[in-house]
């Protein structure tokens, strides 16, 4: 089964992560480590375009990040 991407049109998901991963003070590359850590091939370009909102995210990204930014879906998805 394929896996189901999210795409961004009407919710900031990129911009919502962004916002969340400063107000942790989080770097980017910090994500990408523990993303790749957790099987995912993501790069800091990859993350860049997630948070600019021109790259789909797939659910399993989305579910990744929110463990990495310890956060919520409503916060992800306002």
């Amino acid at each position: 089964m394929k896996e189901q991407k999210i795409k961004q049109d009407s919710i900031c998901i990129g911009k919502n992560i962004k916002e969340i991963r400063k107000q942790k003070k989080i770097k980017q590359i910090d994500v990408v480590i523990k993303m790749q850590l957790m099987g995912f091939d993501m790069t800091r370009e990859s993350m860049v375009k997630i948070e600019r909102g021109i790259q789909h995210i797939y659910a399993s990204q989305l579910r990744a990040i929110k463990e990495i930014l310890d956060t919520t879906y409503d916060e992800l998805l306002k």
